[in-house]
C-alpha cells in the first residue's frame, strides 16, 4: 500500500510528503479538526489503541490531515463519515490554529489546522470505526475543561491546546 502523502512545507513550499516522515521530522503541515456539538456538549472520541501515536487518549470529535490536493471542508466531511459514521452535517469554518507538540516517541505534530464545528441534530449518534475510535462521549464543554485540568495525561496535546487557548473561538455562539 502506498504511503499517505499530506501537504507539508519543505524549503518554504507546500509539498506532498509521506505522513510518517512529516511527523518524524516535525515538519509544518496542514490539518483539520472538527468539533461536533449538541447544545452545550461536545462529542469526544477516544483514539483506538492501534493508532500510531497517542493511542487511547481522548481527542476532539475528529482530526486528520487532508490528502494532497484535498480541500479542508471536504477532508473534514470525509473523515467524520469514515471515523464516526456522521454524514451531511452543516460544517462551519471557525478559524485557523497553528501548534507544535510532541505526540510520541520521536513524533512531532506541527500543524496549521483549519477548525470546523457542526451541531448534531437530536437522534444523530456516532457509529465509531473501531480501527480509528475506541469509544465516544458527549461531554459538557465546561466539564471537559475541568477534566483536562485535572488529568491532562488522558487527553491529546492538541485537545489540551484547543481548550486552553482557543476555546472561545471554537465554541463561540453562532449568529441566529
Amino acid at each position: 500500500m502506498a504511503e499517505e502523502m499530506i501537504p507539508a512545507w519543505v524549503d518554504g513550499a507546500l509539498t506532498p510528503v509521506e505522513k510518517m516522515e512529516v511527523h518524524r521530522k516535525g515538519l509544518r503541515h496542514l490539518a483539520i479538526s472538527a468539533f461536533v456539538t449538541r447544545g452545550d456538549k461536545v462529542l469526544l472520541q477516544q483514539r483506538a489503541l492501534s493508532k500510531y501515536h497517542t493511542p487511547g487518549l481522548w481527542a476532539n470529535t475528529c482530526c486528520t490531515h487532508p490528502y494532497w490536493g484535498e480541500g479542508a471542508a471536504d477532508c473534514t466531511a470525509r473523515r467524520l463519515e469514515q471515523e464516526l459514521g456522521l454524514k451531511a452535517l452543516d460544517l462551519r469554518h471557525v478559524g485557523q490554529v497553528e501548534y507544535r507538540a510532541d505526540v510520541g516517541p520521536e513524533m512531532i505534530e506541527h500543524e496549521v489546522v483549519e477548525i470546523f464545528t457542526a451541531e448534531a441534530p437530536e437522534g444523530v449518534e456516532p457509529v465509531p470505526n473501531p480501527d480509528e475510535v475506541a469509544t465516544t462521549e458527549w461531554v459538557p464543554i465546561d466539564t471537559l475543561a475541568a477534566r483536562i485540568a485535572a488529568n491532562p495525561e488522558r487527553y491529546t496535546p492538541w485537545l489540551q491546546i484547543y481548550i486552553e487557548r482557543h476555546r472561545e473561538m471554537i465554541f463561540a455562539p453562532t449568529a441566529a
